[in-house]
């Protein structure tokens, strides 16, 4: 396997398609993305990482800065930018925050985008495997991954709570990843927080 990521360890996908990039994303950078298990541009420990390279496959505490007045939800996303087989990065979690609903305003404990046991006020929508937590399983051999997590708060819920007036809850939770991040916006503010993580 390691010879396979040293094949590949000059194929990443290009800047262009990072999300961050996309111009629908596009907002001030205000909001602040921290979290107790790993610093920004630090290692993601096993705990962290994907069952099939031996991790425990928990999703990290995160934390955030006050969002800006008029915040309907926050959209999670987590990109690992240098998946080698892609011509885009890929999606391991999406998921819609309502604000309103979490236990603790302003943060997620470790663990909570659990796929059969999210926390309350998370919504987990479809990534490039299924839906939840899916952490880094980088290649061998491929060199560091840098799995971004970001924050977007958006000023209109994902779906609508009034029939016909917009994506239904299950139209949402079916639609593929990158699809819903090409419908998103307008976005009031945006963080991300950067953990790395190589075999």
């Amino acid at each position: 396997m390691a010879l396979l990521g040293t094949l590949l360890r000059n194929n990443r996908p290009a800047e262009a398609k990072y999300a961050w990039n996309q111009a629908n994303l596009a907002a001030p950078d205000t909001l602040q993305v921290t979290s107790r298990d790993f610093t920004d541009g630090g290692t993601l420990t096993p705990r962290h990482m994907g069952t099939r390279v031996g991790g425990e496959n928990v999703s990290p505490h995160l934390a955030w800065s006050e969002p800006p007045a008029g915040t309907a939800t926050l959209l999670l996303l987590i990109e690992d930018l240098d998946a080698p087989l892609g011509a885009s990065p890929a999606v391991h979690t999406l998921a819609a925050i309502d604000l309103a609903a979490l236990e603790t305003p302003g943060e997620l404990p470790a663990g909570a985008l659990a796929r059969k046991a999210p926390a309350a006020g998370v919504t987990l929508l479809r990534s490039v495997m299924s839906r939840g937590y899916f952490g880094p399983e980088p290649l061998k051999g491929h060199g560091p991954h840098r799995y971004v997590f970001q924050l977007y708060a958006l000023s209109q819920n994902l779906f609508s709570q009034t029939p016909g007036a917009g994506p239904d809850r299950e139209t949402v939770l079916k639609t593929k990843p990158r699809a819903v991040l090409a419908a998103v916006g307008p976005v009031l503010a945006r963080g991300r927080l950067t953990g790395i993580c190589e075999r």
